[in-house]
């Protein structure tokens, strides 16, 4: 295997598990919303696993985003 299938291989599990992290980050939202109901939490503060969460996503989100461009440079 060549050098830029490891990178695809590592570009798919990272953007699953970032889809996931962002999908588990809206677990109060609902359809509320789309009909203009107001949930009133729009400024919470983060404690425990929220804000695990919310830092695990902003690391995936860097890590997505120097495996594309590194997949981008080798891929030419």
């Amino acid at each position: 295997m060549q050098l830029s299938g490891y990178f695809d291989i590592a570009l798919i599990i990272t953007s699953i598990a970032l889809i996931t992290c962002v999908i588990l980050q809206n677990k109060g939202v609902g359809l509320g919303g789309l009909t203009g109901n107001d949930t009133g939490g729009v400024f919470t503060a983060r404690r425990g696993i929220e804000k695990w969460l919310f830092y695990v996503t902003i690391g995936l989100s860097a890590l997505f985003f120097i495996l594309t461009i590194t997949t981008v440079m080798i891929s030419k």
